[in-house]
């Protein structure tokens, strides 16, 4: 051994006994310190020893010869701390201890018998009697491994019912649905996780094979009658979906089972993903109402979506709001050369371009405040990004808020868009996009009006740019969807502070029924929209099945642990003004079209020719600026004659509306 060896052994052995003089507190102590488990060790070999010695002795062998005690107790002792040192079987935590701790003080002992053997070969080489008799040294090594790693098995099972942070925690009951790799990896995150979350009672396997064979020595249930009927003989709180050949349906049968009853249900991704048993733990989350909806992933023409995107300057409208956001999330991973939020919200803003800053630093971003209702603002920003591709989101959305302000929606849905999308065409931007909704499709509301206002000018701006033949003009298109979980006012934010204030929720009507999207589900398919269009569609998209707004309220105040109508109310508040009972995609003389893409189809629409509509849009724009709200809602309808108030103050405007055509007849 070098001298390097040596001063690094003693002074490993010196930091080991160093800690004495630190103290410590059982009752506070996070793992023991090195010194007590060497001193430990050296006792349970020095135990081991005796415990051979006084074996041997009555069985009348000599396991030691008498005139070699002395040398042969202080060569073992040396021997055996010598190996300590070398494979650090001291330096572990023990309430961590693993099969790897069992292989250290395997060799240790391994290598300490070889050694005693070699010591004998050569004393009898020697002449000499033998130190130490080779059977007794056999016996003696097994012995000190058993004690050794038997003692920190007992050290970490003490540990951790007393003096671990999980000792003072309660754990939640749970059996983990699933019996192949993904979930025994979950099943190993858990039982390592401080502090504990889980006690794991079980698996559950989905053929119900395997009932007689364990896992981690926990047994394997099999479903005789329902998952819940297990659960609540096994005294389960919670279900651990971790099996990953389930399909979409047969896991949404489990958690509607499992919440009717109150079974907490947690989920888990595919554990392959991630390096470390930290990161399974982490990404084990509650089921959500996300879930629940969550349809098969979107596969994207990355490829189409690139060639539009990579290396050009985008311009988003909007950019703070919920899809404007995501919309410039995702169109940085296409590496644009530059993106240009814009949005009137200062602080939504803010927020938005911190986040994004690491995203992708070769992309310079731009951060606009400015108002789409400003041309002259808007022109000086096109004027100074020129930009290649523009998502418009900017709008005004809540229906309740544009019946009490009818000028509002005008000024920035209508006038906005227009600004944008003439400003689009002057500047020759190569595709622009417009966000719209199915509020638009037979308008019940100003908002809805408004926004079909909006797609119909798009719509006829790109038809009179193609009819005369432009060499350079924008491909204008829209996209429309409904409802999207998460955004800023939607139901989901809305029944969950409800839900965390203790009830009432509060809905509309019992009947009452969306369509219902996932905020990255929506702006994925606006993205391959723009890469598909031509210019002049409206692209309408695979919303899935309408939902019940009450069967969502009643899944979300169970997915929370509570019991609808008892520990937490639903209240039927009646429908707000310009709310529909349900909403559409297309209007009735609409046809639609397959596209490429099987969540994406066109909407077939008929509109005005372009100088007729920009007519009416300043007749719009004038009345707006007066404040009339009844003149300016009534012009809208003689605009689109399907928009039909409901619930609001404009329904008699129907009646007048109705009575100028007949007069006009």
């Amino acid at each position: 051994m070098n001298k390097n060896t040596n001063r690094n052994f003693i002074s490993d052995l010196f930091r080991a006994f160093s800690d004495i003089n630190t103290g410590f507190s059982f009752r506070n102590l996070g793992y023991l310190p090195r010194w007590l488990i060497l001193l430990l060790d050296i006792f349970i070999v020095s135990f081991a020893g005796i415990l051979t010695f006084l074996l041997f002795q009555g069985l009348k062998l000599d396991y030691i010869p008498k005139h070699h005690i002395a040398f042969a107790i202080v060569f073992y002792l040396v021997v055996n701390v010598f190996f300590f040192w070398l494979y650090r079987t001291y330096s572990g935590i023990i309430r961590h201890s693993s099969y790897i701790d069992a292989l250290k003080i395997f060799f240790s002992q391994f290598s300490t018998f070889v050694i005693i053997c070699v010591l004998n070969f050569i004393v009898i080489l020697l002449g000499k009697q033998k130190v130490y008799l080779t059977t007794g040294a056999f016996f003696n090594a097994i012995t000190s491994f058993f004690l050794l790693f038997f003692y920190r098995i007992i050290v970490k099972q003490t540990f951790e019912k007393f003096f671990s942070e999980n000792a003072s925690v309660k754990k939640i009951n749970a059996i983990i649905y699933g019996s192949d790799a993904n979930a025994t990896a979950v099943a190993n995150a858990l039982k390592s996780e401080n502090p504990s979350r889980f006690k794991l009672l079980g698996f559950i396997d989905k053929n119900n094979q395997n009932s007689t064979k364990r896992i981690l020595n926990l047994p394997i249930f099999q479903i005789k009658k329902n998952i819940p009927v297990l659960l609540r003989s096994k005294k389960v709180e919670a279900l651990i979906i971790a099996d990953k050949s389930l399909t979409k349906e047969e896991r949404l049968i489990i958690v509607e089972e499992c919440i009717e009853y109150g079974f907490k249900v947690y989920t888990i991704p595919v554990v392959s993903d991630w390096d470390d048993q930290k990161e399974i733990s982490k990404n084990i989350k509650n089921f959500e109402i996300h879930d629940l909806l969550e349809r098969k992933p979107i596969v994207l023409d990355t490829k189409s979506i690139s060639s539009k995107l990579n290396g050009k300057t985008i311009l988003v409208t909007g950019a703070a709001g919920s899809i404007g956001s995501e919309i410039v999330r995702q169109v940085l991973e296409f590496s644009p050369n530059k993106i240009i939020i814009l949005d009137q919200a200062e602080t939504p803003l803010h927020s938005l371009s911190l986040e994004i800053i690491g995203m992708n630093q070769e992309v310079e971003v731009f951060n606009v405040i400015a108002d789409v209702k400003d041309y002259v603002v808007l022109d000086k920003i096109f004027k100074t990004y020129k930009p290649d591709v523009v998502y418009h989101a900017a709008a005004y959305k809540h229906v309740p808020m544009m019946e009490e302000n009818p000028s509002q929606a005008i000024f920035t849905n209508v006038i906005g868009t227009k600004n944008v999308a003439d400003l689009s065409n002057k500047y020759h931007v190569e595709r622009f996009v417009m966000i719209s909704t199915d509020k638009a499709v037979n308008p019940s509301s100003v908002m809805g009006a408004s926004k079909r206002i909006a797609e119909m000018y798009v719509q006829s701006k790109h038809f009179k740019h193609k009819k005369n033949n432009s060499e350079k003009y924008t491909k204008f298109i829209t996209t429309r969807f409904g409802n999207v979980l998460g955004s800023n006012g939607s139901v989901v934010p809305l029944f969950t502070k409800q839900i965390q204030e203790g009830g009432p929720i509060t809905i509309t009507h019992p009947e009452i029924i969306r369509y219902f999207m996932t905020i990255p589900e929506a702006c994925q398919l606006v993205l391959e929209a723009c890469s598909m269009g031509n210019g002049g569609e409206i692209y309408i998209f695979d919303m899935g099945k309408p939902v019940k707004i009450i069967d969502l309220a009643k899944k979300m105040i169970r997915l929370a642990g509570f019991i609808p109508d008892k520990e937490i109310k639903i209240k039927i508040v009646g429908l707000r003004p310009g709310e529909k009972l349900f909403e559409e995609l297309l209007n009735n003389s609409a046809k639609n079209l397959a596209t490429h893409h099987e969540k994406i189809m066109i909407a077939v629409e008929v509109c005005d020719e372009f100088e007729v509509l920009t007519l009416k849009i300043e007749e719009l724009l004038q009345i707006a600026t007066t404040g009339n709200h009844d003149k300016l809602v009534s012009k809208m309808k003689k605009i689109i004659p399907e928009f039909k108030s409901l619930n609001s103050v404009f329904q008699t405007l129907d009646i007048e509306v109705k009575d100028s055509y007949v007069y006009t007849k």
